[in-house]
Parts: structure tokens; C-alpha cells; sequence
């Protein structure tokens, strides 16, 4: 306010001054040498008189245009507003103390030097839990924040690196409150303690081997542990949008292990594949013997049941044979083949005949010509 009212009385001593400055040159010029007609030397000619300026507006006109200039003075320098952009919120402040309710986007007039507006950001901001830091990577000017990647140890004391996205924003509705009680630097003091706490918790629960197969389950667990944690403090000072676990980085001893543990898997199930593969070889050698088996058993049966009905048709014929001899047929039978013995008597007179017990044929022919069956006929004599 001084300063306005001083530059104010220094603009005033301005015009004074420049209004004597003009009057003086005004009456310099009267009287400058004379008219050239006349022969007066030393002049430059005629030289027409400066325009008179009106500096005197006037009293009240005057003291009218001072208080405008000194109020647009006032409103550039004190600057009496301010303007809330999209996704922002505005914390006011009165002689320190904050207002219960956070100012929306838009324009809002302030008292100045008794009232101070904080901007503060509402729109989703991101840390990165990371195992390497870039340079400059810590810094949340851009919404996007990274922190040392989480580092927990196991159910048997192994260190384990834990590494997360974490999304999340200011609750704009409270947004006034979470400022009052926790301060512009209510991040450090929420997200990132619950985060850590926890991820500790969760992951101490746990072998380092079975991280890597448990990943699902433990992102959840995370997940939902700190969305608890943040939405049960009071007012809810941040909305959690979403945890993803990135990577869980294990101890090389651990890792090792873990493929150790794989390879042996692995040739359990190749073993275990070849024992199927062995099994499916002898079940199909079995079918394959039964197969032949039973080809061979077939094949058999079709030679027995073929001997069965020669055997049956050749009992058949005796039968019917038999049936058809008679005595008559018998002598007749008799009389042909004495018949056949007479005419080879005639051509072998040692031929010795002997009568078979019955009479039906009585024709047991020796050659005795033949010396075999000469000296066998002797012998049975």
C-alpha cells in the first residue's frame, strides 16, 4: 500500500515538474531574435511558438486519475485473486490457519497479504519402487515418483527385493483436511510407510523359494493390505488406484536353488514320461501277443473243427457203410477175391495163402519169392 501511494506522489512531482520545464521554453522562445525582415542578426528566423500543454487537469479530475493508476498499481502488485485449474485443488489460508473446505477450480478473490492460496495437484500420481535409481528419478514434478525398491526378509531371513508400481491421488474432498493434518509432504508420511510396512508383512510370511510360485497370491494380499490401511485412516486423506508387483528379486543362493530344484523336476518328469512311454510299449507288445494269441488259437480251432467233421463224416460213412453189408454182399466179397488169389497162383506157384479166422476172407498173400518174406514166413512157422 506504501509503495503504491509513494509512486503515486513520484508520478505527481513528474508532470509538476515537466509543466515548469514547458513554461520556461515557452518564454525563451518569445523572446528570440527578431523578425529577419527587420535585419536583426542573431535570430534563427521566426520560430512558431510551442503548443501549450494543459497539465492542469484540475483538482478533482487529477486526483481521479492518481487513485485509478494507483489501484491498478495495487491490483498488479498485490494481486488480490487467483485461478484453480482442472485437477487441482486450492488449500486457503487466513493469518495461518487453514479452511475446512478446499477451494475448486475456478476464479477466487483472497484478501491480500491476510489470505495465501497452496495449489495443490489432485490428478493420479505414481511411485515406482525400483532396484535402480536414474538420476533425477526421485523428483514427483511430473506425477511419477521412484523410491528404492522394497527390501524384506524371507520367513528364514533371506533378503528379498520387492519391486511395485503404487497409483494413487489426493481425495479431493478432504483435501483441506489432509493438508491441515498431515502437510504438503503427506505422501511420504502415508503412501509410502504403509507400502512398506505392508509389503514387509506380507513377504516375511514366506520362503524365498515359494515367492515366485505364491506371485498372484501375494500381490493381492498387498493390494488389498494397503488399500485398507490408506482408506482406514481418518477422512481417507488418498484414494489407492492400483498396487502391481513388478518383480521379486531373489538372492542368487536362492535362485540357484530354485533351478537346482527345476532341473530335478524336470527329470522326474522326463523319467516318469519314459515309465508311461515303457508302459504304453508292453501294453501294445500285450495286444500284439494276445492278438497272435488268439489268431493262433482261432486258426486251431478251425483245424480241430475241420479234423471233427472229417472224423465225423468219415464215422458217417462207416456207419452207413456197415449198415449196408449183409452176408450175401460178404460171400460175394469172398468169392472175388479167391477169385483174384487163383489167377496169382497161377503166375506164383511158392505164393502161400493163410485163411484169416471167420471165413469172411481168408487171404493173408505171401510172396514167397521175395526173400524178406520168405524168411519171415519161416520164422512165424
Amino acid at each position: 500500500m506504501n509503495e503504491s501511494i509513494k509512486m503515486a506522489s513520484d508520478m505527481n512531482d513528474y508532470f509538476n515538474k515537466k509543466k515548469s520545464e514547458d513554461s520556461s521554453f515557452n518564454k525563451k522562445s518569445s523572446f528570440g531574435g527578431g523578425n529577419s525582415n527587420d535585419g536583426g542578426g542573431g535570430g534563427g528566423g521566426n520560430i512558431p511558438p510551442m503548443p501549450k500543454i494543459d497539465l492542469d487537469f484540475g483538482g478533482k479530475k487529477a486526483g481521479l486519475i492518481y487513485v485509478i493508476i494507483a489501484i491498478a498499481l495495487f491490483l498488479l502488485i498485490a494481486k488480490p485473486f487467483t485461478i484453480i485449474e482442472e485437477g487441482e485443488r486450492g488449500i486457503l489460508s487466513t493469518n495461518g490457519k487453514y479452511s475446512d473446505q478446499a477451494l475448486l477450480p475456478g476464479l477466487h478473490f483472497i484478501v491480500p497479504i491476510i489470505q495465501k492460496v497452496y495449489v495443490v495437484d489432485t490428478k493420479v500420481r505414481i511411485i515406482n519402487y525400483a532396484s535402480s535409481i536414474e538420476a533425477g528419478g526421485g523428483s514427483t514434478n511430473s506425477g511419477i515418483g521412484v523410491k528404492p525398491a522394497i527390501t524384506v526378509l524371507d520367513k528364514r531371513g533371506l533378503p528379498v527385493s520387492i519391486e511395485l508400481t503404487v497409483q494413487y491421488r489426493l481425495n479431493s474432498q478432504y483435501a483441506a483436511q489432509t493438508i491441515s493434518n498431515w502437510g504438503f509432504s503427506w505422501e511420504d508420511k502415508i503412501i509410502n510407510p504403509v507400502v512398506r510396512d505392508i509389503v514387509r508383512n506380507i513377504v516375511g510370511k514366506y520362503d524365498a523359494e515359494l515367492l515366485p510360485q505364491m506371485r498372484n497370491t501375494i500381490a493381492t494380499e498387498i493390494e488389498t493390505g494397503i488399500r485398507e490401511s490408506v482408506t482406514g485412516l481418518e477422512n481417507s486423506p488418498a484414494d489407492l488406484q492400483s498396487v502391481q508387483l513388478r518383480e521379486i528379486v531373489l538372492p542368487e543362493k536362492v535362485k540357484e536353488q530354485i533351478e537346482r530344484v527345476q532341473i530335478a523336476k524336470q527329470e522326474v518328469q522326463r523319467a516318469e514320461q519314459e515309465v508311461q512311454r515303457a508302459e504304453q510299449e508292453a501294453l501294445k507288445r500285450a495286444a500284439e501277443a494276445r492278438g497272435v494269441a488268439e489268431k493262433a488259437r482261432i486258426e486251431a480251432q478251425g483245424v480241430a473243427d475241420a479234423v471233427a467233421i472229417e472224423a465225423e463224416a468219415k464215422a458217417k460213412a462207416n456207419h452207413l457203410i456197415a449198415k449196408s453189408l449183409t452176408s450175401d454182399l460178404l460171400k460175394l466179397e469172398q468169392v472175388q477175391v479167391q477169385g483174384k488169389f487163383n489167377e496169382a497162383l497161377k503166375e506164383n506157384k511158392d505164393a502161400k495163402i493163410f485163411l484169416t479166422p471167420g471165413g469172411s476172407t481168408p487171404n493173408i498173400w505171401v510172396d514167397m519169392k521175395d526173400p524178406q518174406q520168405k524168411i519171415s514166413t519161416q520164422q512165424s512157422n
